[in-house]
């Protein structure tokens, strides 16, 4: 793959990706001032991920503004594929998804797909995809969403609930279309040929417009369901796209659940933390200390930066002295990694805290079939 290729799909991100390329590509709209202003106008408060371009493309996002200044409410729906324990890079589109619940007064709903990730991972039963959603939907809990107003769905367990929406899409989907857009062969099974129809059922859970926040991997399956919408007098669902969150080890693809050296997980110690960033943290450093007092370093692609760019430095000015001090050389690369690792241990210590908590309050949360 050449430096200017990259791919960018629900299974596969590869490559130094091209937001504005993409964009054209999957053919979503940029954010633009207007939305921003808009959306600022209605909450009271500008995002931070927001203001720094983290969620960066939409689908619809002004139709649900503009309905919503009307009196019209919508839901949220977002998700995960557990295929393993939850990492910081899946807490984005949870945590603007609880903001977005707490300013707009909506319910939310969360979609586990354990039947998803057994479809695809060959080395995982249906068992371990399972244990796997209780898992992650501690760590959802224990970001605070309100219990009155969200519920988690777990594929396998709320199946009643789902199968007759999903044949409703079902239907609408035709093979040629998934193949086009999944590239499916003959060798695909079954499961996943009709998995973008379960994915699409919560979008009609209620009978509202929903708007996702997601990482942008995941349009692809939503293209298909806003396609499919108007085919069953539904509207369309609106989206809103994160950017994807890079792996530890740097530039090229993003942070997996399946790769420990390139992760930090929820649940990982002050002390692994602290190792996993000073061994494998992508430097945008120098290649020695005097070099790097006089060139300075490049924290666009420095990974420390960037992780407290997208999530664990919410204040602007901190976040442009370190910028400025680290491009300057005036910061060195392991006073970098210090601070963030300050800033996730200091995170981690309460989300850890409150994921132990969320234990008593899971069945609160989960989607009852009747």
């Amino acid at each position: 793959m050449s430096s200017d290729e990259f791919v960018v799909t629900p299974w596969n991100v590869e490559g130094d990706i091209d937001y504005d390329k993409l964009t054209k590509q999957f053919g979503t709209q940029k954010i633009s001032p207007e939305i921003l202003s808009k959306i600022k106008k209605i909450t009271g408060e500008d995002h931070f991920m927001l203001r720094r371009g983290i969620f960066f493309s939409h689908r619809d996002l002004n139709v649900i503004l503009d309905n919503f200044e009307k009196g019209k409410k919508f839901f949220l729906y977002t998700g995960r594929g557990p295929s393993g324990n939850t990492h910081i890079g899946h807490l984005v589109p949870w945590v603007f998804a609880k903001w977005l619940q707490e300013k707009f007064d909506v319910n939310i709903y969360f979609q586990l797909t354990d039947d998803e990730k057994f479809y695809t991972k060959s080395d995982l039963t249906l068992e371990d995809t399972s244990k796997f959603a209780l898992e992650n939907a501690l760590d959802f809990i224990a970001l605070g969403f309100n219990p009155e107003k969200t519920k988690i769905i777990i594929n396998t367990r709320n199946i009643r609930r789902l199968y007759p929406i999903a044949a409703q899409v079902a239907k609408k989907i035709n093979f040629s279309n998934t193949k086009a857009v999944f590239g499916f062969t003959n060798d695909t099974n079954v499961g996943m040929i009709f998995y973008t129809s379960l994915q699409s059922a919560p979008c009609f859970i209620e009978d509202l417009p929903v708007l996702i926040p997601l990482g942008v991997d995941q349009d692809p399956h939503f293209r298909i369901t806003r396609d499919v919408a108007p085919k069953i007098n539904k509207p369309k669902p609106a989206l809103i796209h994160n950017i994807m969150i890079p792996a530890l080890t740097g530039p090229g693809g993003k942070m997996s659940a399946s790769d420990e050296k390139s992760t930090i997980y929820t649940t990982d110690s002050p002390q692994v933390v602290k190792k996993k960033i000073n061994k494998y943290g992508f430097s945008g450093g120098q290649v020695d200390i005097e070099k790097h007092r006089e060139l300075g370093g490049n924290p666009d692609i420095d990974v420390s930066f960037q992780y407290l760019r997208i999530f664990f430095e919410q204040d602007d000015d901190k976040l442009k002295k370190i910028y400025e001090d680290y491009k300057s050389g005036k910061m060195l690369t392991g006073e970098l990694k210090a601070i963030l690792i300050e800033k996730i241990n200091s995170f981690l210590k309460i989300h850890q805290q409150k994921r132990e908590e969320a234990k008593k309050n899971l069945s609160k949360f989960l989607l009852s079939d009747e």
